[in-house]
């Protein structure tokens, strides 16, 4: 068999194994409780690493590979963003997102919650969160696309339109039966899947360009700035604007609709410390690896003389070069994994958002299970469809794409959601004002160009909100005596069970 041909193999046992995970979750989905958020069914390992599974998508193994390649330790300012935003969103968001929504009428989705935690009577709060949710996953799904159009492209030399519409045929066909579960189990196998590649392909990368001593002082001829944290590789010194956006990208964990999905979907909030340590440790490794890719990625081809046209296609080309087809097969299957983890959260999110959020809570209140089901599925297909025609421009930057949509969901939710959970006398009409100010800040900054503007827009976009929610709030009426007895409620049985953190209760 050709080398093309074994790795093909590989990708097709791997997507099978897929498709039989999403039909096990397909006999388990009996609601559209089960079909959104999995009956509130995860364990801890589920619930961790589909969280980081579902938030690195492909740019963890194109992105930020070819990041370090091109920009060397200045990617660490990335990383350390992304890590320090994984270990607080789990610490402070997630055991009174857990209770909270279990509390507030067993709230599904975030826009849901969000209108129960605020009796929204005037029904915007809703509509309004699934409008935002729509727009910013749509580029977020298309980067993914962007992301695996480029993979089938470079292995298989697949044009690369056909490319991106295999990668959605791939995603739609388990995340229209199996739902949230098919979603979760995939991810569990994905996340060690994509761990493992980036444990692996460091060493190997490494041990090819002569050890890690040798990788450092190699990259220290080519060029020391590489080497540097605080100057680019022409030498200049990191400006604050650089390293102030760099960081702010873990303030966007706040807001991602499908990493707090996670967090409600755990069985237990007894569970949610084991689960935290998980998420941490795993994506501590990943930044890591994807760093050292890079960095050994540009002494490599330095040493071998290999040209290299796109940055964010060194993580393939040291696949393809120092491994066995089978085995470059299967660490190639990680890009995919990436890839599916991410692009099938969002279109299940994007589906849920438009069939409880728009569907059920404007047309049809009182549409049964059944029906409500069959539109979040047509919703995966429609959706799918958008974001495909959006990724058929090559050109696209998978990291580009996601910086956009992270930053919307990060501004629009973020604050919104941690005041939410943390200031008892806010309310609707605070959060509404949030989440239009930081989504259509983004949008706005994103437009402008130079000296304060370059900053990430992600970081005014919070300002923004988080200023709406506290003027409007305060300009508003005071929350309802049951809106404070349920944040009292809340806060009460946070603060208990933070002291019995090895034990697992449970909701009632």
């Amino acid at each position: 068999m050709t080398d093309n041909n074994l790795i093909l193999l590989t990708f097709l046992v791997y997507f099978g194994l897929m498709l039989l995970v999403g039909l096990f979750a397909w006999r388990r989905t009996l609601s559209s409780s089960d079909y959104f958020l999995g009956g509130r069914s995860l364990g801890p390992w589920s619930a961790a690493l589909s969280a980081g599974a579902s938030d690195m998508s492909g740019w963890l193994l194109l992105g930020l590979p070819g990041y370090a390649f091109a920009a060397g330790l200045e990617a660490f300012w990335l990383a350390a963003g992304l890590l320090g935003g994984t270990w607080l969103n789990w610490l402070i968001v997630s055991r009174r997102l857990r209770t909270y929504s279990a509390l507030a009428d067993d709230a599904l989705t975030l826009p849901e919650f969000l209108a129960n935690r605020f009796e929204d009577r005037k029904g915007l709060l809703q509509p309004v969160s699934a409008i935002f949710i729509l727009i910013f996953f749509l580029f977020y799904t298309s980067s993914g696309l962007v992301a695996g159009g480029k993979l089938f492209e470079s292995v298989f030399g697949i044009d690369y339109h056909w490319a991106v519409i295999i990668g959605m045929v791939s995603v739609i066909s388990y995340t229209l039966y199996g739902g949230f579960l098919a979603v979760c189990w995939t991810d569990l196998i994905q996340g060690l899947l994509m761990a493992a590649a980036l444990l692996v392909v460091p060493v190997a990368a490494l041990e090819a360009s002569g050890g890690a001593d040798t990788v450092f002082q190699e990259l220290q001829r080519i060029n020391p700035e590489l080497l540097s944290v605080l100057t680019t590789v022409e030498g200049e010194t990191l400006s604050v604007i650089t390293v102030l956006s760099l960081l702010g990208w873990g303030l966007g964990y706040f807001g991602q609709p499908h990493i707090m999905a996670r967090f409600k979907a755990i069985q237990s909030e007894g569970q949610l410390v084991l689960a935290r340590r998980i998420a941490v440790s795993w994506t501590g490794i990943c930044m890591l690896g994807a760093l050292l890719v890079g960095l050994a990625g540009a002494v490599y081809t330095q040493r071998t003389g290999i040209s290299l046209d796109d940055p964010e296609a060194i993580f393939m080309l040291m696949v393809n070069t120092l491994f066995h087809p089978v085995i470059a097969g299967i660490l190639l299957a990680a890009i995919l994994a990436a890839i599916m983890s991410t692009a099938d959260s969002q279109l299940l999110v994007c589906s849920t958002a438009f069939a409880e959020d728009f569907y059920r809570d404007i047309f049809r209140r009182n549409a049964p299970q059944e029906e409500v089901l069959l539109v979040g599925r047509i919703a995966v297909v429609g959706i799918a469809v958008i974001a495909t025609w959006l990724a058929l421009n090559p050109d696209h930057s998978v990291l580009g794409m996601v910086s956009y949509a992270w930053a919307g969901f990060g501004a629009a939710f973020g604050p919104v959601l941690i005041l939410s959970l943390y200031w008892r006398r806010m309310n609707g009409i605070g959060a509404l004002a949030g989440i239009v100010a930081g989504g259509l800040t983004v949008v706005w900054w994103k437009q402008q160009q130079g000296g304060w503007y370059d900053l990430y827009e992600i970081i005014p976009g919070i300002i923004a909100a988080t200023l709406a929610v506290m003027v409007f709030s305060y300009l508003g009426r005071r929350p309802s005596k049951t809106m404070e007895t349920l944040f009292d409620k809340v806060n009460g049985r946070v603060e208990q069970l933070s002291h019995y953190d090895d034990e697992e209760p449970s909701v009632s």
